[in-house]
């Protein structure tokens, strides 16, 4: 079941005290209603990746708490976390075994709902792979036993989409998923996206740099800027909201930020 994620006054400082000291997180705070889709902006160094990392323990914050659900997991470790939050990233080789089937990579993933002990393949969770899959329309049932590693980058995708929602995460966070794939092959794994987190109520953070995406999927759009969030669309101001003005927005701040 998808739980709500809490930020409260998230602060990490890079390299405090040299003269490279970096605030990635300026007193952050957002709370994620279970089941809502967010979509990320935000420039090159806003925070957004150093928020993900937060969220997912591979940092830990200077300041500040994070809650999934009622639970604090602030200091809780990374691993203990994957088995609650899904998460997907831009480049298609990453979060997968390509030495290992599309079969093999689901059962890995799988067994963070089923057991966090060793996996092994029976007949009736290989049926359901086999079913899950076949939901994408991209053929890659026929190919169960094909190893990862020589799928196309958009059918490595659909399969780390899959391995990372399968278990039922209560959170899902998609770091620009679909930035190095083609315009088609984007298209789909969006389309896929947008029906597994709309039928399974995942709670989901999406980063993207693409302003139609950011507006055509979920129902809020956040903005970071130098470690805080500068704005929060929802309702009917984002329904009236225009990709052109999302990006005079957001070019703006660059601009500012660059000035």
């Amino acid at each position: 079941m998808s739980s709500s994620l809490k930020l409260q006054n998230i602060t990490k400082c890079f390299e405090a005290g040299s003269v490279n000291e970096k605030v990635a997180l300026n007193h952050l705070n957002l709370t994620v209603e279970p089941g809502e889709f967010v979509t990320v902006l935000g420039s090159n160094g806003s925070g957004k990746s150093t928020m993900f990392n937060v969220i997912l323990g591979s940092i830990f914050p200077d300041e500040g708490t994070v809650y999934l659900g009622e639970e604090d997991i602030t200091k809780q470790k990374d691993y203990k976390r994957a088995l609650n939050i899904g998460c997907l990233y831009q480049n298609p080789l990453r979060g997968t075994a390509p030495n290992l089937t599309i079969e093999e990579n689901l059962a890995l993933a799988y067994t963070r709902k089923a057991s966090p002990s060793l996996f092994a393949i029976n007949k009736k969770d290989s049926e359901y792979f086999r079913e899950v899959v076949s939901t994408l329309g991209m053929g890659l049932e026929d190919r169960m036993k094909t190893k990862i590693g020589l799928l196309s980058g958009g059918q490595r995708q659909a399969a780390s989409l899959l391995m990372a929602t399968i278990a039922q995460p209560k959170l899902l966070l998609l770091d620009e998923h679909t930035a190095a794939l083609d315009p088609g092959a984007a298209e789909k794994i969006m389309e896929m996206t947008k029906k597994i987190v709309t039928e399974n109520k995942i709670t989901t953070l999406m980063i993207t740099h693409d302003m139609e995406y950011a507006l055509q999927y979920g129902s809020r759009t956040i903005m970071l800027d130098s470690g805080s969030i500068i704005m929060d669309l929802q309702g009917e101001e984002r329904e009236q909201m225009t990709t052109g003005q999302l990006a005079e927005i957001f070019y703006s701040k660059s601009r500012h930020k660059a000035d």
